[in-house]
């Protein structure tokens, strides 16, 4: 797994801290956790002004920035020997960090840039200079001289076949200073380069709107050339551009033909640059990869393989002559996102025969990924791998809720001492796997799992004195780490793994909290503007292989306004105002056009909405005690989304759009409220879902506020505590019930084990998210099959909520990034202590609880550059202390009041310990 930077640095540097002089702690301040846009030391971006951040390391609380100095460069040896810099920002008076604009001279392509930064505190420090980080820039649209090429055109191209190889011999004859190799593909793409795989990346070029965008990747080579003969080579595999994709079996949905672009630069020490390039002087034949489908999985026959292909010397006399393809009408850009990489490897817990005869290895635990089968055995034996999420009540794989993925791999041995295969342009989503036909007994390296996911940094812990929320909170970040595929998709198993829309907006506040998702949204939502109708509806899943014209695939509400809510969710969690101003066109668009679906009575009905999808019986038409209208729910969604292309708009200066966007929320509140609720506070159906939306998206009257909440609560309660929403619902319903008063239900409905409820997959063995509540019966039979997925991250939004409440950290919406950051741990439902940290932009933000007796201690870190409003719940401010003593005249401690039955408290950046001396016995 890929390490943070900032982490890895702050770890190696903390021990030194604690060595130091006190007067030399108190006096270090550091910059550090350089990055360019989303990344560190990126090569081949393609932004023209990328923006620079970095974080600063003091001891001393409440530093905050005073100013700051850039300096870049075109190489390192100018920033450290004091060279003339390509461009010196001086010092800039600011307190900025994250995000800040690159301002020099334009940025040529091709080209690494270095640069370095200082920054001065408020109390007039300085920091010594950063060490150098960089970034290189990758091509212009006219620097492409690579044709597309393939292999030719042949009627196989509409049916599964073969990957073809692709090599290019070519020699290099001076000492080479730098190579790179810039790659795309339609199809998937495994790219060699004297014999060696050129870097970790998995399915690229990635998923993308491909008929409008399509990725390109850069690849830092130098090494792996050599002086003489060289050979570049590459696989190709059907992957999302034709292969089966979406749920009516369709194929070749992009395009019919394989194609690779590739461009191979090499700088000379001589000053000579010399390019390799894909043209007709390419060959190319098929490969021991017979077939290979993400949902059917790979045929693999190592009889095939071709010893040395991509080295040289090589025979290629055979091989035939590639084609060119024609080029797509897509426009090429760099990947700013995480690449997919392998993340983790997963042995087995057990290894036992199942009654079907196959061999059932147990990898503990679900994932998306593939096995790593390990064998020997005679030429021609064939092994069979089928990858399940759990087994049937005899023990057998279960595969029904596949539908009609096959998630098969097969692998024919070569007869060699020992082989090793890894299938090349397919996963599953799986924890067992059944195998059959092993030449042999098997053992524990037989079968190794191995988990795939964009390589996104896990930025959230969240740990609690309660081994279920614990397991809970695994179950919600192995479920995200299953989908976050280079797409959020809904699930990683059947034949579907689609970037539904509706699911990653509920969870996208909980991935934010987990991981480090800015440039993963960011990359994805601009497949969502590139896939928006140009009437502004957008699609139910992105990009969109389904298809756009009919009424069908129109827009849905809460589905569609995905437009409106991440943009907003990723400004609120990471301050990405460039990010917001992007999405901007296509956040206004979506509203305006689910205006018109509404039309002047503002309330929306007519057309497919998927409502609270899979609320508790939901699919029963006998049981309606859990369905909410599909017009309420559409036309809360229309409200909610309009309040925030209006709140949008106010950021971004547009103070007419702003005001405009008000009015229209304000008479869709009006119309809600005449349609659905009554004087007496009841909502609509009186369902969970309808007053979770109302109160959550402020359409009541804050008079009838307490009134529905109450009803919300009685409701709760009324069910022993268990819960009815579906996907739209249930994000909201505990915010609603800890904000209105009612947090003991909050915490019992969290706390319930039996089904339906967040803990009952678990006491079923449950190590992701399910897709339904009942995914597996209380009385072990399996829901529906034709929709039943065991790692569906959707109901995990709660995660969010943990954070914020039991972990007690979230941000000041008005301060966005965490530059001003809340920190108020609830104790409940019988928990003891809890903890929760978050690396944000600025550092590792945390807080950590726990009760002894009577008191309540908590100890919070905020990073530099940073402040924070620490609230302790039902305490007097003369029973806080801080660091042993009363809050008065402490350091960092910039104010303190008492609020009601609470304590706030004001402090700066550092490391703070409270207590509550005598703390009021009212855990709910």
């Amino acid at each position: 797994m890929a390490y943070n930077t900032t982490v890895v640095l702050r770890i190696l540097i903390a021990p030194l801290l604690t060595l130091l002089p006190a007067a030399q702690l108190h006096a270090q301040l550091t910059a550090l956790g350089l990055r360019v846009e989303y990344l560190t030391n990126p090569i081949g971006i393609d932004v023209v002004q990328p923006r620079l951040s970095w974080q600063i390391v003091s001891a001393t609380r409440n530093t905050m920035q005073a100013a700051y100095q850039l300096q870049v460069a075109t190489s390192e040896a100018s920033l450290t020997r004091g060279a003339n810099p390509l461009w010196d920002s001086g010092k800039v008076t600011s307190d900025a960090s994250v995000f800040v604009d690159y301002a020099g001279p334009p940025v040529a392509s091709r080209t690494r840039y270095y640069w370095r930064v200082r920054v001065w505190d408020t109390s007039g420090r300085v920091s010594p200079w950063s060490p150098p980080a960089f970034w290189e820039t990758g091509l212009q649209p006219a620097d492409w001289t690579a044709e597309w090429i393939g292999p030719p055109a042949t009627a196989a191209d509409s049916l599964p076949s073969p990957s073809p190889f692709l090599r290019r011999a070519f020699r290099v004859g001076d000492a080479v200073r730098s190579a790179r190799l810039y790659v795309t593909s339609l199809g998937l793409y495994e790219v060699y380069l004297n014999g060696q795989r050129v870097g970790d990346q998995l399915f690229t070029p990635g998923w993308t709107s491909y008929r409008r965008r399509l990725q390109y990747q850069t690849y830092d080579v130098t090494a792996l050339l050599r002086s003489g003969a060289n050979i570049v080579g590459a696989i190709l595999g059907d992957g999302w551009y034709r292969g089966n994709l979406g749920f009516f079996r369709q194929r070749n949905l992009y395009g019919r033909r394989l194609g690779i672009r590739a461009q191979l630069e090499i700088r000379y020490e001589s000053g000579r640059t010399e390019r390799v390039v894909s043209d007709t002087g390419w060959k190319t034949t098929a490969s021991p990869v017979l077939g290979s489908d993400i949902y059917g999985g790979e045929t693999y026959d190592a009889r095939r393989e071709l010893s040395g292909w991509a080295s040289a010397p090589y025979d290629d006399h055979e091989w035939g002559s590639v084609a060119l393809v024609d080029p797509p009408g897509s426009a090429l850009v760099a990947s700013l996102s995480p690449p997919v990489r392998r993340v983790r490897e997963l042995h087995p817990v057990t290894i036992r025969r199942a009654p079907s005869g196959e061999t059932v290895f147990d990898l503990g635990q679900n994932f998306t990924g593939w096995a790593r089968l390990n064998v020997r055995g005679p030429a021609g034996t064939t092994v069979t791998m089928r990858f399940g999420e759990v087994l049937d009540k005899d023990g057998n794989l279960y595969t029904a809720n596949l539908r009609a993925a096959a998630q098969t791999d097969r692998y024919t041995l070569s007869g060699k001492a020992r082989e090793v295969y890894e299938p090349h342009f397919t996963f599953h989503g799986f924890r067992y796997v059944a195998v059959a036909g092993l030449p042999g007994p098997p053992d524990s390296t037989t079968i190794t799992g191995i988990a795939v996911s964009s390589d996104i940094a896990q930025t959230g812990t969240f740990v609690t004195s309660d081994s279920l929320l614990n397991q809970l909170q695994h179950n919600i970040v192995w479920g995200q780490r299953s989908n976050f595929l280079d797409v959020p998709t809904d699930c990683p198993q059947r034949d579907e793994r689609l970037g539904w829309t509706g699911d990653a907006q509920v969870f996208a506040r909980t991935a934010a909290f987990n991981m480090d998702v800015n440039g993963f949204f960011a990359k994805w939502l601009g497949d969502v503007a590139a896939d928006q109708d140009p009437s502004g509806s957008v699609p139910w899943v992105i990009p969109n292989p389904l298809g756009g014209d009919s009424v069908r695939f129109a827009g849905t509400a809460g589905w569609s306004d995905v437009a409106v809510i991440i943009p907003w969710t990723m400004y609120l969690t990471y301050g990405d105002r460039r990010l917001l101003e992007r999405q901007y066109p296509s956040m206004r668009a979506w509203v305006d056009y689910a205006h018109r679906r509404a039309g002047t009575g503002l309330i929306w009905r007519p057309g497919w909405q998927f409502g609270d999808w899979l609320a508790l019986h939901s699919d029963d038409p006998s049981y309606p005690g859990a369905t909410t209208g599909t017009d309420l729910i559409a036309t809360a969604f229309l409200a909610h989304s309009t309040d925030l292309v209006s709140r949008t708009a106010a950021v971004l200066g547009r103070t007419d759009d702003a005001a405009s966007y008000r009015a229209l929320f304000r008479a869709i509140r009006e119309a809600f409220d005449r349609e659905f609720v009554s004087r007496t506070g009841r909502v609509g159906e009186n369902t969970q879902t309808a007053y979770a939306l109302a109160i959550a998206f402020d359409l009541l009257p804050d008079s009838l506020v307490p009134a529905a909440a109450g009803r919300l609560a009685q409701d709760v309660a009324a069910r022993e505590h268990h819960l009815t929403t579906g996907f739209l619902g249930t994000p909201y319903l505990l915010h609603v019930l800890g904000a209105t008063g009612h947090m003991a239900d909050a915490f019992a409905l969290l706390a319930q084990r039996t089904y339906p409820s967040w803990l009952y997959p678990i006491t079923r063995g449950a190590t992701t998210m399910w897709e339904r509540w009942d995914g597996i019966r209380p009385d072990s039979s399996f829901e529906d099959p034709g929709m039943n997925s065991f790692n569906h991250y959707a109901f995990g939004a709660v995660g969010d909520w943990m954070y914020q409440n039991i972990g007690g950290i979230d941000v000041d919406p008005a301060v966005p990034g965490y530059r001003r950051a809340r920190i108020a741990p609830r104790p409940g439902a019988g928990l003891t202590s809890a903890s929760a940290s978050l690396e944000t932009g600025y550092g590792t933000l945390t807080s950590a609880w726990r009760l002894d007796g009577p008191r309540f201690a908590l100890d919070v870190t905020i990073p530099a550059n940073t402040s924070a409003e620490v609230t302790l719940w039902d305490a007097r401010l003369a029973d806080v202390r801080e660091g042993g003593v009363g809050l008065t005249g402490r350091d960092g401690v910039r104010a303190a009041r008492q609020r009601g039955p609470d304590v706030v408290v004001d402090v700066g950046s550092g490391r703070y310990s409270f207590v509550v001396m005598a703390r009021a016995e009212k855990q709910p």
